[in-house]
């Protein structure tokens, strides 16, 4: 799976860092700077692009975005989280990432500011990556790593992951903030957003209703399709309710549900099962131990 899979963190991480976000202490408005909303309605396209359809950007420039559990098995929410600003200590406009391929175990010197040398007697652990590429800033500004490396492996993992529908997995939220480096990243977070249970004491009770079109969609009559009996392997015997996994041109994988056998064809439903549901949730907070059930991974 991984082998045939040509990754893009590196690609994207060298975009990323580019866009200036940082943020500022002296201010007082959320986010500090609007630059960071820069990164952050990029990084929402690119959701969509990659058929993410639950995702937004808030007037506070945090983005929220969900891929939806495929699974039938309950698992926990888990959200992965990163900050789009980087400090304000040093320049973080202009910034030229170079990508040094193969390294060679020597001392690194940014050409931009040639006193700028990572030696290897003051990082002894670059001997550990010799071989390796590597990415440094050029010399006269920060590079940004903290935390647009975690921004982009989170979009490179969502890339796999909409590529792969055949991974089975629970609903996944995605969440990127401002203002981290400023101490303020968690000041205007949404928890509602990312399916957390707030504002409810032990014995509670609550009904929450999800709308479709918030939840798995409206079905869609263009992915139900007809099949050709004679298409299908030899040995298998095709049941309505059966579940099975096609592929594309592409070489993505998609899990579609048998709705219906016919003398000639099969009638495949691509749509979610509960697409065109509302859903309904009757809560009672029962107890609470230790950490809460949205495990959050930054």
């Amino acid at each position: 799976m991984f082998k045939k899979y040509q990754f893009t963190v590196v690609e994207r991480f060298m975009r990323y860092v580019q866009v200036d976000t940082q943020s500022n202490p002296q201010s007082n408005s959320s986010p500090s700077t609007e630059k960071q909303k820069d990164l952050s309605a990029i990084l929402v396209e690119e959701l969509k692009s990659m058929g993410i359809t639950d995702v937004a950007m808030d007037k506070f420039g945090y983005v929220y975005a969900t891929i939806p559990s495929n699974t039938a098995r309950h698992v926990p929410v888990i959200c992965f989280c990163s900050h789009v600003d980087t400090a304000p200590d040093c320049g973080g406009y202009l910034i030229k990432p170079i990508l040094h391929k193969n390294y060679n175990g020597q001392d690194i010197v940014l050409p931009d500011d040639t006193t700028q040398v990572l030696k290897v007697n003051d990082y002894r652990y670059l001997k550990k990556h010799i071989g390796s590429d590597i990415i440094t800033a050029s010399g006269t500004t920060l590079l940004g790593a903290d935390d647009k490396a975690g921004v982009a492996e989170i979009m490179d993992m969502v890339n796999f992951i909409m590529l792969h529908r055949e991974i089975k997995h629970g609903t996944i939220k995605i969440l990127f903030t401002p203002d981290e480096e400023v101490g303020r990243g968690t000041e205007k977070i949404d928890m509602n957003k990312l399916g957390g249970v707030t504002g409810m004491s032990v014995g509670d009770k609550k009904t929450i209703q999800i709308p479709a079109d918030e939840a798995y969609g409206s079905k869609q009559d263009d992915l139900v399709m007809e099949f050709p009996k004679d298409k299908l392997p030899a040995d298998m015997k095709p049941e309505v309710g059966m579940e099975i996994n096609m592929s594309n041109g592409q070489g993505q994988n998609f899990p579609v549900v048998i709705t219906d056998v016919r003398d000639d064809v099969i009638v495949l439903d691509a749509n979610h099962p509960l697409s065109g549901e509302d859903l309904i949730f009757d809560l009672e907070l029962m107890d609470i131990k230790g950490k809460s059930p949205l495990i959050i991974m930054p």
